[in-house]
């Protein structure tokens, strides 16, 4: 990796916030020094934003690793790719993106974590596939949908998105199928969110799903342009009544007919919305531009806080994952994070 001369310094009530940016534009956090609990002394990248995470389920399965990281002001990270271990400081953060099908045992962590990293929102994925067996490792349907309404009286229905994702087809479940299932989940939700998200499955894109599909009982199918508009037409006449923000997770099609918007899972609009009084944060996501040092790069910044990470339709921005693939006993069938449990992150 190069570094080139493009920092970025935010000064904001005594925080300051260093980006950097290497030669491919992509934009990563400056390492500084953490004392770990060994007493050595290591460089470890301090993140702005952390997602928790795209790789792992640690709401569910590791809250309790999590809050003695977060305790501890590190967590050191495995490249999926290369293997090499990472340190990642929490000492500059500003925003934690959790990500998770059974957050219940993190709620009674929430208030210990809100005293170390006040912001935070989920993206809770809520699916019906009981039938199918396809999440055979998750609590019943009727758990999950009370531990949504517990999540979103606890911390407010602005900081809980809905999932429904993927949308899967197979050999029983066609688009009307499917529109029974998001309805049925949708009428329990309309109350504890503003906001659904959903993706059509990818099957040809990752090999290890195709490999962990190849195993399954059922034969799943992808989705072609009118089956994606069908079930788009039938949603947007569900919301009628619902009436959320709905957006698509990393799609091509255009369903803004339907009232669809392309969605942005790390949202730095969304976190201005909900976090507005986090200056170092505000200032950082271009939301006052007329504020010093922040208003000298608007556009640039804009540019380059996009995600180059994740696959090019995807519209995050950009953030440090902490968790590790192989370690989520959740074991959907259609899962990209799983080929082997391997342990805990």
């Amino acid at each position: 990796m190069i570094f080139i001369n493009t920092d970025i310094n935010l000064r904001c009530r005594n925080v300051i916030i260093t980006v950097i940016f290497n030669d491919d534009k992509k934009m990563i956090w400056k390492k500084i020094p953490v004392k770990t609990v060994d007493g050595e002394t290591v460089l470890a990248q301090a993140p702005l934003i952390v997602s928790a995470s795209r790789a792992t389920d640690i709401p569910a399965f590791h809250a309790a690793w999590l809050l003695q990281r977060l305790k501890e002001g590190y967590a050191l990270w495995k490249n999926p790719y290369n293997g090499k271990f990472l340190y990642v400081s929490f000492s500059r953060t500003r925003v934690i993106v959790f990500w998770s099908k059974n957050p219940g045992p993190l709620l009674d962590c929430l208030d210990e974590i809100r005293e170390i990293i006040p912001n935070f929102y989920f993206q809770y994925t809520l699916n019906d596939y009981e039938p199918e067996k396809i999440e055979a490792g998750l609590p019943p349907l009727k758990q999950r949908i009370e531990t949504f309404i517990r999540l979103s009286e606890k911390i407010g229905k602005e900081k809980v998105v809905w999932r429904f994702d993927p949308l899967i087809l197979t050999e029983t479940v066609g688009v009307d199928e499917l529109l029974k299932k998001v309805e049925t989940v949708g009428n329990q939700l309309k109350k504890y969110t503003d906001k659904m998200v959903f993706s059509f499955v990818d099957i040809g894109v990752y090999r290890r799903v195709q490999r962990n599909l190849s195993k399954s009982a059922h034969k799943y199918r992808e989705f072609d342009e009118d089956s994606m508009r069908m079930f788009a037409k039938g949603l947007s006449r569900l919301n009628e009544s619902w009436r959320f923000e709905i957006g698509t997770c990393a799609e091509k099609i255009p369903l803004e007919e339907y009232g669809i918007k392309h969605n942005k899972c790390i949202d730095g609009e969304l976190m201005i919305k909900l976090f507005p009084e986090d200056k170092a944060l505000t200032d950082f996501l271009g939301a006052d531009t007329d504020r010093g040092e922040a208003s000298l790069f608007p556009a640039m910044r804009r540019d380059r806080l996009k995600d180059k990470g994740q696959r090019p339709l995807c519209g995050c921005i950009a953030s440090k994952d902490i968790g590790m693939y192989n370690t989520c006993p959740h074991l959907c069938e259609y899962c990209y994070a799983i080929s082997g449990i391997t342990g805990p992150c």
